[in-house]
């Protein structure tokens, strides 16, 4: 990816990908109404994205405007419907991998996060790193699928 300097100034096409754990009894009714106020909120913002939930755990891809996406990371850290926010990557953005969809949604119905790196966690490489570049791969290969 070619990386062009822009001033602070500029709101540049950025992304974050976060976890966060789901408060206990999370429902998917409550899930549904996050991803229903998230499309309404983002459009709002200039925002598009995935939200992947599963086994209690959210992981969310966000990308826009850098000062939208960390004005909502702040409303994030503060939303007591999850806990331990934990920001795994974030960076510059050549294009959105999600045109289109204020909030995608996924769930181990659609693919299986944990089962896609259940293959992976025991190999050498496995690592923090390698950990954010799988969940990265996993978020991206949903955003090619229609």
């Amino acid at each position: 990816m070619n990386y062009v300097f822009r001033p602070a100034t500029e709101d540049a096409l950025s992304y974050c990908l976060y976890r966060s754990i789901a408060r206990p009894g999370t429902t998917s009714e409550d899930v549904e109404a996050i991803v229903s106020h998230s499309r309404r909120r983002n459009a709002e913002r200039g925002l598009t994205g995935c939200l992947h939930y599963e086994n209690g755990v959210f992981f969310q891809w966000l990308e826009g405007p850098w000062r939208e996406i960390f004005r909502l990371l702040d409303l994030l850290r503060e939303d007591t419907r999850h806990f331990e926010v934990t920001v795994l990557d974030q960076g510059m953005l050549e294009r959105r991998l999600f045109e289109g969809w204020q909030m995608r949604q996924s769930d181990p119905e659609a693919a299986s996060l944990f089962a896609w790196l259940a293959d992976w966690a025991n190999r050498p490489e496995a690592g923090d790193d390698a950990y954010v570049e799988r969940v990265n791969a996993f978020l991206k290969a949903i955003a090619d699928q229609e």
